[in-house]
């Protein structure tokens, strides 16, 4: 692996004597503040796939490339090939016991940091090592190649900036279950249940966030969410008015997620849907991003498993692709 193959446009060039020095010192000073304050746990096996999404990145994986390679997998749930690659490569996390950590990114939950590495398509699988990214590959390679990048990673990593992997406790018991953080969910989702009963849309999306501020994968209170913040925003809407808006100019945007929302209200799932998928189509820039990103929030709604949502975000990748 030559370092002229590992630079990308819009980050920094690791061929650069001056950023690799840098980088090298900062992942130095990070490893020494660690082994100040004890160094780094040893970890099970599981925790070498991490799932990786905007607002964690410059942890998990910035601060993280200071003392491993991160291998960065952008997949989507309805790519063919990102489903044969995605097991081959957390398999080779597990194998390669530490050397490497491997963060996965939902592309179309992440559709900033997409556009921030400069991918055209997926599988698209990149490398962040002392703060510095680097391409890999695209599409589904065959494994042996696969292994000749990585050990190549590495090796650039152990060289250039002493990167010594993470320790891995193989006697570790993932299958033991992990504890959830101490809190009165069965109360605050009561509570938020008697709100939305008694028409109290702010405080059932409130007594929502309050689950999620402790336990932010927690199924019940995603879905209780997105649906109160739906309700929420529809409730001073007058249909009569958003649907003529909507019908008489296709270019605002405002008025077609407005309608989209009347749409998933009044169970026209596919209408809502559809609506959003074609405003994404004929918008760029900041009203391509609104209508998408309303459009992922209305999937949580309707649940991710359910098949008009799998056919809308087949869809919503044929526009955006």
């Amino acid at each position: 692996m030559q370092p002229r193959n590992m630079s990308m446009s819009g980050v920094v060039d690791l061929a650069a004597v001056k950023a690799a020095g840098e980088a090298k010192t900062k992942a130095e000073q990070v490893r020494a503040e660690a082994a100040r304050q004890g160094g780094s746990a040893a970890v099970p096996p599981s925790a070498l796939v991490i799932d990786v999404d905007e607002a964690g990145f410059e942890h998990d994986v910035i601060q993280r490339s200071a003392e491993v390679p991160v291998v960065l997998d952008f997949w989507a749930e309805w790519c063919e090939p990102c489903k044969q690659l995605g097991p081959l490569l957390e398999r080779l996390a597990v194998e390669y016991n530490g050397r490497f950590l491997l963060a996965k990114i939902d592309v179309d939950a992440n559709q900033m940091l997409m556009q921030q590495f400069g991918i055209q398509g997926i599988p698209a699988v990149f490398a962040v090592v002392a703060g510095q990214a680097l391409p890999l590959f695209q599409g589904a390679v065959p494994e042996a190649q696969i292994r000749e990048t990585l050990d190549q990673l590495i090796q650039v990593g152990e060289e250039r900036f002493g990167l010594t992997g993470i320790v891995v406790d193989a006697e570790a018991d993932d299958s033991a279950p992990v504890a959830r953080p101490v809190g009165p969910y069965d109360a605050l989702l009561e509570a938020a249940m008697s709100a939305l009963d008694a028409g109290d849309l702010a405080g059932a999306v409130q007594a929502y966030k309050n689950v999620l501020a402790d336990d932010p994968a927690h199924p019940e209170a995603k879905l209780g969410l997105a649906q109160a913040e739906l309700l929420a925003r529809v409730q001073d809407l007058d249909p009569a008015v958003v649907r003529k808006s909507a019908a008489d100019n296709q270019a605002d945007v405002a008025a077609q997620i407005a309608a989209a929302d009347l749409d998933l209200v009044g169970g026209h799932v596919e209408d809502a849907f559809g609506r959003l998928v074609e405003t994404v189509r004929r918008t760029a820039g900041d009203d391509r991003d609104a209508a998408r990103l309303r459009l992922l929030e209305l999937f949580e709604v309707i649940g991710i498993d359910d098949p008009r949502v799998t056919t809308a975000r087949q869809a919503l990748a044929r526009v955006l692709f």
